[in-house]
């Protein structure tokens, strides 16, 4: 196993500062893209639970004339 090294040049400070920050970009840049693919996945889901809602609420409405209009 390799031994570890006893002290931090200024020059290997920076490199790992660097490494630090790119890590962090492309985190912070994928949850930005991830963030957009949940809110399109949101958009749907909604648009889909209004169709289905407005489709019950119409079979509702014809069970309800036709049960009125047999006269039951």
């Amino acid at each position: 196993m390799e031994a570890m090294r006893e002290a931090w040049t200024d020059d290997r400070l920076d490199d790992l500062n660097g490494k630090v920050d790119e890590g962090f970009r492309r985190v912070e840049t994928d949850i930005r893209e991830l963030r957009g693919e949940m809110n399109t996945l949101f958009d749907s889901m909604q648009r889909t639970l209004i169709v289905f809602c407005g489709g019950i609420i119409v079979a509702l409405i014809g069970v309800i004339a036709s049960i009125v209009s047999t006269g039951a």
